[in-house]
């Protein structure tokens, strides 16, 4: 049977720990290490993670330099060949780990495997089921998402692709589906695998308006990387059309409405379709601007509401 290393990331989120450590214990396949890294915790955590400290591979609680840190430092002492990462505010699914694993087998050539996750809030109400498509190198230049909960990578793709880039704190999963992409093929299982959590003190709300700086950080540097300097002159006006309309995607979730308007305007004019693709992101921009962003807001929660009734 093969090893699968799940590596926990965690900084200050007792809240969700308990339930990101459980996910994973009680998952149906038996070879599963579970290593979870935490960054100094002083909420409560270290006391959750030695809760289950005897079925844990390995924790430690100690200061380190952000996400993508702590995940590499977890890595390196995994020993599975298949890994992945599960964020302490994010949960697996039952039976995730066995279909993840069964779709590698079946798919040898494949480097990295991604299925369908739940969107949930804060009390872990569905809101929201994020459906993906088979996407294609070309596709991740043009900043289509992979929801990171749901993936899981070949440890030889992992290391082959360099790990995480530490100076990426936001976009680090991207980057590296990037990487790994130029190694062998990334396969959509058509699957719901994982529920991410959407919460105030995520870094998707928090810090909504970093993410459109490292999407363009990530063009930056695909125009020099070898494997995709020659298909992103190809593609170049969609792909940074896409990367205007992260940020206007993110600096509208940062409140900051004016900015993103302008973010989605250029975006139009580089790549009309990138643009109407997120229609929705101008007319959010557009009502909080005139005042009727609240209006908005409570249609949306109605729908919420009547989403999770009917889950």
């Amino acid at each position: 049977m093969t090893l699968v290393s799940i590596v926990t990331p965690s900084f200050n989120q007792a809240s969700y720990l308990e339930q990101t450590i459980q996910s994973v214990l009680n998952q149906d396949y038996a070879d599963i290490e579970t290593l979870v890294m935490d960054g100094g915790s002083t909420d409560g955590s270290v006391d959750i993670i030695k809760k289950y400290a005897s079925r844990l591979a390995y924790w430690v609680s100690e200061k380190d330099a952000g996400q993508a840190d702590a995940i590499n430092k977890g890595m390196a002492r995994a020993k599975g060949d298949i890994v992945a990462w599960l964020n302490s505010d994010d949960y697996y699914l039952p039976g995730t780990v066995a279909a993840a694993v069964e779709a590698l087998e079946k798919n040898p050539e494949a480097a990295l495997v991604y299925a369908d996750m739940l969107a949930v809030n804060e009390n872990g109400q569905t809101f929201n089921t994020l459906r993906y498509r088979q996407l294609t190198l070309e596709d991740l230049l043009s900043f289509q998402i992979i929801g990171q909960p749901a993936v899981f990578m070949r440890r030889d793709a992992y290391e082959r692709a360099g790990g995480l880039d530490t100076s990426f704190h936001f976009l680090l999963d991207h980057h590296l589906w990037i990487r790994i992409a130029c190694l062998g093929r990334i396969l959509h299982v058509p699957q719901i695998w994982a529920a991410a959590r959407y919460h105030p003190a995520a870094k998707n709300r928090a810090k909504a308006s970093e993410f459109g700086r490292e999407a363009f950080r990530i063009l930056d540097w695909a125009k020099i990387y070898e494997p995709t300097s020659y298909l992103l002159s190809s593609i170049s006006h969609r792909a940074l059309a896409s990367a205007h309309r992260v940020d206007a995607r993110y600096l509208l979730d940062g409140g900051q409405s004016a900015a993103s308007l302008t973010a989605w305007t250029r975006a139009f004019f580089l790549h009309p379709p990138t643009a109407l693709a997120r229609l929705n992101l101008l007319g959010s921009a557009l009502l909080n601007l005139v005042g009727l962003g609240k209006l908005r807001d409570m249609v949306l929660k109605r729908r919420k509401r009547i989403f999770s009734g009917r889950g």
